[in-house]
């Protein structure tokens, strides 16, 4: 069946090149790039960074607040029937 495409054969294809400058990836490393391209560049992967990190450090918060939450419910439970069992 022609419809059916296994994983590694869409790992080897390459996206078609684009005539749009702005859909084209650009490799810092081995096109030629002036300083304010670079600069561009960076505050850009800067930017994406900053909100990355926020959502990570919101879901980090989250998960602790769910730990902390189980472990005192764990301990309460623990002591509750410590107290029966007297």
């Amino acid at each position: 069946n022609s419809l059916i495409v296994s994983t590694t054969d869409m790992a080897d294809q390459k996206p078609p090149k684009s005539d749009s400058p702005f859909a084209t990836r650009i490799d810092p490393t081995k096109d030629t790039l002036s300083r304010e391209q670079i600069y561009f560049i960076r505050q850009a992967e800067l930017e994406q960074w900053k909100r990355k990190t926020s959502k990570l450090r919101t879901r980090n918060v989250v998960t602790g607040l769910g730990i902390g939450a189980l472990v005192l419910g764990i301990c309460i439970l623990v002591r509750l029937l410590y107290i029966r069992a007297r």
